[in-house]
This record gives C-alpha cells, sequence and structure tokens, in this order.
C-alpha cells in the first residue's frame, strides 16, 4: 500500500497560514470577535485551538474542557496544558451530573445513545458559552470525520466553522508540528473518550492512514470504488469506506424539507 504520509504530504507553513488567515476572515466578515471551543486532550482540538488563538489572538478565545466520567485523567491534564501553552482562558466543566439528570430523564442503555448524548451536552454548553458572549463555537472536526460522518449530528458536528475542517487526520499530524504541541498528544491514540476502551480506529475498523488513502482516491481523485481497490491493493477496506459515505450522507446535508404542494 502506498505511504499516507506521502500521498497527502503539505507545506505545513502555506497551510497554517492559509487556515488561520480564512478563520480571520471569516470573523471580520460576520463581525465576530469571541470564540469558544471545546478542547479534550487530542490532537485536533489542539490544533484547531492554536490556529484560534493565532486568528484571533488568545484574549478572544474561551476553550472549555468538558470531561465525562469515562473521561481519563491523563487527557483533562493535556487538556489543561494545551490551553495554558496557548495562552487562553479555559474552564473545566465536569458533564457527569448533567448526565445523571438526563438519564433520570429519560433513561437510555445503548451505549451509541450515551455517547452521542455527551457530545449533545457538550454542544449546548458550547452555545450557552458563546452566546452570553456574543461569540460563536469554533468546531474541531477534520475531513476524515466529516467525510465518513465520523461525528455526532447536533452535537460535535454543531459547531460555526471548521478551521481543520479540510484536512485529513494524517495531515493535522503534519500541521500540528507546527505548534508548541506536546509530542504525547501528537501521537496518543485517537479517542473521544465516549465509553471504557473506546478508539476512533476501532469504531472506525480501519486505521486513519488507511482510511485517509482511500478518501484522498475516492472523494479528491474522483476515483471510482473498483479504481482505489486496484490502486491501493484494498479490497474490504475500500467497501468499508463506502459504506460510512453512504450511511453518513444525512450528517452532511440540510434537513430535507417536503414539498407540501
Amino acid at each position: 500500500m502506498m505511504d499516507a504520509i506521502e500521498v497527502l504530504k503539505i507545506d505545513v507553513t502555506h497551510v497554517k497560514d492559509k487556515i488561520v488567515k480564512g478563520l480571520r476572515e471569516y470573523t471580520g466578515k460576520h463581525g465576530l470577535k469571541k470564540g469558544v471551543i471545546g478542547i479534550s486532550g487530542g490532537i485536533d482540538s489542539a490544533v484547531a485551538l492554536f490556529i484560534s488563538s493565532n486568528a484571533l489572538e488568545p484574549e478572544n478565545i474561551t476553550a472549555l474542557i468538558m470531561p465525562s466520567r469515562f473521561t481519563k485523567k491523563e487527557d483533562i491534564n493535556d487538556a489543561i496544558d494545551v490551553c495554558r501553552r496557548a495562552g487562553v482562558r479555559f474552564k473545566i466543566i465536569d458533564i457527569s451530573l448533567i448526565e445523571e439528570a438526563f438519564q433520570k430523564t429519560v433513561s437510555i442503555k445503548s451505549r451509541i445513545s450515551i455517547g452521542n448524548r455527551q457530545a449533545r451536552i457538550r454542544m449546548v454548553l458550547l452555545y450557552s458559552v458563546a452566546n452570553d458572549l456574543g461569540g460563536f463555537v469554533i468546531g474541531t472536526g477534520n475531513k476524515s470525520e466529516v467525510l465518513t460522518g465520523y461525528f455526532t449530528k447536533y452535537g460535535d458536528g454543531g459547531v460555526d466553522i471548521l478551521p481543520i475542517g479540510g484536512l485529513y487526520k494524517t495531515q493535522v499530524r503534519m500541521l500540528a508540528k507546527a505548534f508548541p504541541i506536546p509530542s504525547t498528544i501528537i501521537e496518543k491514540k485517537p479517542s473521544a473518550g465516549l465509553w471504557p476502551g473506546q478508539t476512533d480506529e476501532g469504531e472506525l475498523g480501519l486505521s486513519y492512514e488507511t482510511l485517509d488513502l482511500i478518501l484522498y482516491f475516492l472523494y479528491d481523485m474522483g476515483r471510482n470504488p473498483g479504481d482505489v481497490k486496484n490502486i491501493l491493493g484494498l479490497d474490504k477496506e475500500v467497501d468499508r469506506v463506502v459504506e460510512l459515505l453512504s450511511k453518513s450522507r444525512h450528517k452532511r446535508e440540510p434537513p430535507p424539507i417536503i414539498d407540501p404542494f
């Protein structure tokens, strides 16, 4: 199989400057000055935070660290460290009590539903703070997640702008080296911490390097699945990605409006 790092290689300085400029132009166009962002202790939110603080200045960014009962202590510490390195104000909000209140009101047992509930609680908190500040919510999703629907609808998918939404996960790792982000965060196994032992790649069913290569040829190069199988020598992996793309299409489109006439 091809080397994802070579195929997806980016000019880090150019990409960094382009995204920072784009975020600055977005806020200027809409008269926005205050940004609110959720920080998990992972690489995506760390990169999005540094881009945001570069574009808007650290004093205009508020970071929320929102651990649940499943969040590892090391992730909370990494989140705090990143906020301090970026020089932004941050607040830690434990969502466990909020989850308990929800569970008492509407009892759910599905692991996926519980995970989605966490993401939606965090979205409400982010928008509550953003509304109070007269600001906007900065998302932390990447292109790999957006295309495959690996996000919660009206949860972490509920944001105003996605600074790194045009970069595959492999490219986010490259860009991370442009900022003072600890190697422990860059090399950490991606996980949303939605339940014990949960990992992104475990849920997706393949590594991000493999996923990103397949997405690149399907989406950026416009090749059909059969061609991609031949190019990469991967069969079941391409089928898996095609399945993810198909099942998550509704997440990338606005709710349909039925014509009543």
